[in-house]
């Protein structure tokens, strides 16, 4: 049998998704609880891997088990399991053909971003703060530049394994409420860093420090050493991964808003 499973949790404490010897990472403890619940050893597959200190919302999973369980069953048992910094949200039985990675159409990300005087204390892992005001209008001017199929090799890590720069976003969304800044992405994949250095980029404009065509220019360079700063992974969440509606797979909640 083949389970798809939703899953959030906050990246503050964790080396990443992705095992790694020595180190705290969610995929670890995931399949840790899992395998408890299914008395065997259970390697589990991502729709996306974030970095350290990113969190998630709608991360969702796949993994293949003899065992015979009710999905309440995973959810619970799992989550007995788990440590209060991941959660289990929902459990279904999918077909053979589901594969959490490769049958995903779009992946979306949330940056928030804290922009006031004052450093936070409650929301210092959870947002991105930046003391210096920030204008939303320039933002969305630069953020336009970037829909559509591009090549955004200045917008990946130089160490990106990706086998191709080009990807397609569909939407790059800046919007305000208060002190709040969220910019909301989605495309149909990510390069390593793309989201944060996307945010770097919109950063410095909505700082004045650069003008909007500034993103054009550096989507035209396809050089990410003439690109801007990469963005905190505090204020990074993966919000929502779409799959055909063959698989029928629960909805994603609506992104962290913090009031």
């Amino acid at each position: 049998m083949r389970i798809a499973v939703g899953i959030e949790y906050d990246g503050s404490d964790f080396s990443g998704w992705q095992t790694q010897h020595g180190t705290r990472t969610v995929q670890g403890c995931v399949e840790r609880a899992l395998s408890k619940v299914a008395d065997h050893p259970v390697r589990v597959v991502c729709a996306g891997r974030t970095d350290a200190g990113v969190h998630a919302t709608a991360q969702v999973i796949h993994f293949d088990t003899p065992a015979r369980r009710p999905m309440r069953s995973w959810i619970l048992g799992a989550n007995a399991n788990l440590p209060g910094d991941v959660t289990v949200r929902w459990a279904v039985a999918v077909r053979d053909d589901f594969h959490a990675r490769f049958a995903a159409e779009r992946r979306s990300y949330r940056y928030v971003i804290l922009n006031r005087m004052v450093r936070p204390a409650l929301l210092r892992r959870r947002v991105c703060w930046v003391h210096r005001p920030l204008d939303p209008a320039p933002m969305a001017e630069g953020a336009r530049h970037l829909l559509g199929e591009h090549d955004f090799s200045s917008f990946r890590a130089l160490a990106c394994q990706a086998r191709h720069p080009v990807r397609t976003l569909h939407r790059l969304e800046v919007a305000r409420a208060g002190d709040f800044f969220f910019m909301d992405v989605t495309a149909n994949g990510f390069l390593h860093h793309m989201v944060r250095n996307i945010a770097g980029v919109l950063l410095a404009v909505g700082s004045g420090e650069r003008d909007p065509d500034w993103v054009r220019e550096l989507l035209q360079a396809r050089d990410r050493t003439v690109g801007g700063v990469t963005a905190p992974a505090q204020g990074l969440y993966l919000v929502e991964v779409g799959y055909p509606a063959a698989h029928a797979l629960p909805g994603a909640d609506p992104p962290p808003r913090f009031w």
